[in-house]
């Protein structure tokens, strides 16, 4: 069995989480090594969105390959007259996956960090450092483990949804970008939730239901893409394009030479992981992804600074020697992570997103368009914050209880209703 030398830190993972968080290691001067079974620069397939304030904010913006101003979405049915949208006045970025992905490249590279290939497959805590094996029997040793290896992680352990759960729900949706014989958005157009389902039929409608996320990509071509928001279990890719097409051809609108197509799927409310294990998440390995709005990039371009810093802060506390010190020291420095990850004003927020998630995911289509456009009536920066997961927790509240007492009567009367496990969602978010 071949070994490598013990690093600082040892990051499982090659996505978006993990050049992250392996960046901001490197920046904070530790020794950092990657271990992931593909090449770091192998191409990403899906697309990255976030908000151009959020985005403006890091510095970031030159890393944008689209931007636009002309933002909004569809709520109403589409029938008759009401087919007017809501302009959300905010200008939204869909990343250059391959700018984003080489900055955070460029970051590790001057930082020295080596990057080795391999599958990890078991774990081993021993005193003051952890030993990971691959599939093919190397080993790597750390002083700590981050785990940023998707959401089906391969180490960190989460605590069991619960005995109301109906299984973790997930964001599904097939999108293409192509040239088309009719524009399916207005020129220079981002179009975020089109909820329109004058396409359907009556019994169509009572079923889970979707909607249209599309953007005008410039030179004739446009991404659109159908979205289930989240559903235990999931809406089918075959469902989500069949309906596509039926969208695209109720406004006459025919699909030319298709250049990309998008095939996505990730849980949207897995529970916190347990924050006393040895082992580290970060990314979907941590559940990271916004509950409420599927969102996570902005999150851990954000967040992977500060974690990493508080890591760098945690290994230089002090030199232990004896191995039960050692070992310890280790499992302080994990805890000190998980604690900077995911502090309790973070864990309640997450909390109050998965029990509203569990709220949206029973509304009737006609409740969900409802809620949706008196979302957007809130003020701007309350659904931007909202979105972004950026409001301070008291703002959070006041921006749901403003939701609450200006929504329709049957949105409210939906909100009210206790069913399946959201009493015992409240439950968990009362204690943490």
């Amino acid at each position: 069995m071949s070994s490598s030398p013990r690093v600082d830190a040892l990051v499982i993972g090659a996505g978006p989480a993990a050049l992250a968080i392996a960046s901001s290691l490197g920046e904070q001067g530790l020794q950092v090594e990657a271990l992931a079974a593909q090449e770091p620069d192998a191409a990403w397939t899906n697309t990255y969105g976030i908000w151009g304030e959020e985005v403006d904010r890091l510095g970031l913006g030159h890393l944008l390959g689209h931007r636009w101003s002309n933002t909004l979405s569809y709520f109403g049915s589409g029938e008759g007259g009401d087919n007017r949208p809501i302009g959300h006045g905010r200008d939204y970025g869909l990343f250059n996956s391959n700018s984003l992905q080489q900055h955070w490249l460029d970051q590790t590279s001057r930082c020295g960090l080596g990057w080795q290939r391999g599958v990890a497959a078991a774990i081993e805590h021993g005193p003051g450092f952890s030993r990971v094996v691959t599939a093919a029997g190397q080993e790597h040793r750390a002083r700590l483990v981050i785990d940023a290896s998707g959401h089906e992680p391969i180490f960190v352990q989460r605590p069991s949804p619960g005995k109301f759960s109906a299984g973790v729900a997930s964001q599904a949706a097939y999108g293409i970008v192509a040239g088309f014989s009719a524009p399916p958005v207005e020129p220079g157009q981002f179009v975020l939730m089109d909820y329109r389902c004058d396409h359907l039929t009556a019994a169509e409608r009572s079923e889970p239901p979707s909607f249209l996320y599309a953007m005008d990509l410039g030179g004739g071509q446009f991404f659109v893409e159908e979205t289930s928001l989240a559903l235990a279990p999931a809406l089918s890719f075959g469902l989500l394009k069949h309906r596509l097409q039926r969208r695209l051809a109720h406004r006459g609108v025919t699909v030319g030479e298709i250049q990309h197509e998008e095939f996505c799927l990730f849980p949207m409310n897995p529970p916190l992981p347990d924050r006393h294990q040895r082992v580290l998440g970060f990314g979907g390995a941590a559940s990271m992804v916004h509950p409420a709005s599927g969102y996570m990039v902005g999150a851990l371009l954000r967040r992977a600074p500060g974690l990493a810093a508080a890591i760098a802060k945690g290994l230089d506390s002090g030199a232990l020697t004896s191995s039960a010190a050692t070992n310890a020291f280790s499992t302080t420095v994990s805890a000190a992570a998980w604690e900077a990850l995911w502090p309790m004003e973070l864990r309640r927020k997450h909390g109050l997103y998965r029990f509203g998630l569990e709220k949206l995911m029973r509304f009737s289509e006609a409740q969900l368009r409802q809620f949706f456009a008196s979302f957007f009536e809130l003020p701007g920066d309350q659904w931007y914050g909202f979105l972004s997961n950026t409001l301070p927790l008291p703002q959070l509240l006041e921006a749901m209880l403003g939701l609450f007492a200006t929504a329709p009567q049957g949105v409210r009367w939906g909100l009210m209703q206790p069913r399946g496990r959201e009493l015992a969602l409240l439950a968990r978010l009362m204690t943490g």
